[in-house]
């Protein structure tokens, strides 16, 4: 068998993992990565960006649009460095990104050389996990633990930084399928799911929350199902925006501190709230101590160190939400909440927008979008102000279509994001609603779209 050298070896594995894109800035020492994807054009495609930043978000934003792992790559140093914001924004909202970086020669590390700097160390809080290969024999297994780790359970990114010298070493490469990533269900205990089935039964005020992980275990269908079974009003988190249809009638808005008077009024008089793949995060629950003072609360989430973590709650179960969704709808029979049902929906006249649509302002700006593109396209946001309209006023029909960064709140997410949801959508319409702030921070990322 031929021996190939390390960067030919980072290629085969992205072309194992079904890799079509990277997005990505060279420098020296990737430089062997650049000159094997060079010759690999035709099967991955490299987008260019203006800076390493927008690489990491372009990846972050394929990954939300399509449900696969997004790929950037950057060099050693400030190249490495640059990737930091945007590892940290798919961190916090559970997005799985393989970010590969090379680093000097393993003889030069630790010695403070040119463009040097352990960027293994700098990623470890921010990161799933993060991997440094300083030999050759390490590199294929490696990559692909990276894929297997960034896509199971709850997903997030997971950082690759290979030396210099491996890049240009050979050995013999063999090619494997990979492993196919199984959903989260041994965690999912019958008792907690007769408790929960028990819970909702004896509710006559339930109310659903859906979060980011209705997206994430594309759980739309199971979530409608089990709306429908439990008889109960729905609202969203930011990041579980199109988890549920937005025109559906059980559909409230979104909870929080910029949610809707409906979805706020009617948590604090449910008797129930059923959170499914949502974290409690301090915007959705504001003072911790007087949210949905008059519920119990369950909690589904697949990984458990959410559950207490924010809010105490009286049941919860672990695992895939769609798995999990599957297993009540199968097991519970149709509840019926009439009288509550028709008190939300007295709620919602007593309280419409509150924007006027008459005169030209943010709000009736994105209406209009919505208008325009009869609720198909998807929507990037950077964060801010604009972000909340966005959020407030077009309606999702379904997941995937509004990519925003929510735990970190980064500002100049928005150019990047579209042009990876672009590249992973190219069917779609991308649109970016951007705050003036936030545009001036990634705007070099126009650059590349002109270019593209």
């Amino acid at each position: 068998m031929s021996k190939i050298s390390g960067s030919e070896i980072v290629i085969e594995c992205l072309k194992e993992q079904g890799v079509d894109t990277v997005f990505g800035y060279p420098g020296g020492t990737i430089l062997n990565v650049y000159d094997a994807l060079y010759k690999h054009q035709d099967e991955i495609n490299h987008v260019l960006t203006s800076h390493e930043q927008g690489a990491a978000h372009a990846a972050d934003g394929y990954a939300r649009a399509t449900g696969k792992v997004g790929v950037c790559m950057a060099t050693s140093g400030p190249g490495a460095t640059n990737l930091v914001t945007g590892i940290a924004t798919a961190y916090m909202d559970s997005i799985p990104v393989v970010a590969i970086t090379a680093n000097v020669g393993v003889n030069m590390l630790g010695k403070d050389s040119f463009q040097e700097v352990d960027i293994a160390g700098v990623v470890m809080p921010i990161t799933k996990h993060s991997f440094i290969v300083k030999h050759i024999d390490d590199l294929a297994p490696t990559i692909r633990r990276a894929f297997k780790i960034a896509k199971s359970g709850r997903p997030g990114p997971v950082l690759v930084d290979i030396t210099k010298d491996v890049t240009a070493a050979e050995t013999e490469y063999i090619p494997e399928t990979p492993e196919v990533i199984e959903r989260k269900t041994d965690t999912i205990r019958e008792e907690d799911v007769n408790k929960v089935i028990e819970m909702i039964k004896v509710s006559r005020r339930p109310f659903i929350m859906a979060g980011g992980g209705c997206i994430i275990s594309d759980a739309s269908a199971e979530l409608a199902e089990f709306a429908d079974k439990v008889d109960a009003p729905v609202c969203d988190t930011l990041m579980g925006k199109g988890a549920f249809d937005g025109r559906s009638e059980r559909y409230t808005g979104m909870i929080g501190m910029h949610g809707t008077k409906v979805s706020n009024l009617g948590v604090s008089r449910a008797d129930l709230v059923i959170v499914v793949g949502a974290r409690f995060s301090d915007r959705v629950i504001g003072n911790a101590s007087k949210f949905a003072p008059n519920a119990k609360i369950i909690h589904i989430d697949i990984d458990a160190a959410e559950i207490d973590k924010n809010i105490p709650t009286n049941a919860s179960i672990v695992g895939d939400a769609k798995e999990v969704l599957k297993l009540l709808n199968s097991k519970l029979a149709a509840q019926s909440n009439k009288t509550w049902m028709s008190e939300i929906e007295d709620l919602k006249k007593q309280n419409p927008d509150v924007y006027s649509f008459d005169t030209l302002n943010g709000p009736a700006a994105i209406k209009k979008i919505y208008e325009l593109t009869e609720g198909d396209a998807i929507i990037t946001t950077d964060v801010g102000q604009h972000q909340m309209w966005a959020a407030q006023n077009y309606t999702f029909k379904e997941p995937r279509t509004f990519l925003s960064s929510g735990g970190l709140g980064t500002m100049g997410y928005g150019v990047g994001a579209a042009i990876g949801a672009k590249y992973g959508r190219p069917d779609k319409t991308v649109i970016n609603i951007a705050g003036d702030g936030c545009f001036r921070m990634n705007l070099n990322e126009i650059a590349t779209a002109a270019r593209y």
